[in-house]
């Protein structure tokens, strides 16, 4: 299941803070900052789709992330491929090499990285 982008920003707040109340979470937020009844709405969403809770102090509710943000944009990530690449890293890979702004430094630092993927793997 995906966030919305408004859901997508509340929940990005939560991740850099862990733990957060609904007024810090507000605050955090950029200008113009949503109704706080906008908010709680949004909240209700995301606790609907798993995606955060809350603990109860007095009258107030703390929220938390039941969901990691590398296991999120991971799925995303993977539903990309899926979706507009014929489920092909290859393709991605391709696109993302050739037709995005990435500098040779980038790609090299991203060959770096991939190497040390592939001889992990290889070590498996």
């Amino acid at each position: 299941m995906s966030l919305s982008k408004a859901e997508e920003q509340i929940m990005e707040q939560i991740w850099q803070h862990e733990n957060v109340f609904l007024k810090d979470l507000i605050e955090a937020l950029p200008d113009p900052k949503p109704a706080s009844t906008t908010v709680i709405t949004l909240l209700k969403r995301m606790q609907e789709k798993g995606f955060v809770a809350y603990n109860l102090y007095g009258n107030s509710r703390q929220y938390y992330a039941l969901v990691a943000k590398t296991e999120y944009f991971s799925s995303h990530l993977n539903g990309l491929i899926r979706n507009f690449f014929n489920n092909s890293a290859a393709q991605f890979g391709t696109f993302f090499a050739r037709d995005t702004n990435l500098t040779a430094r980038d790609l090299e630092e991203l060959r770096r990285i991939i190497d040390a993927e592939i001889s992990k793997k290889k070590g498996e």
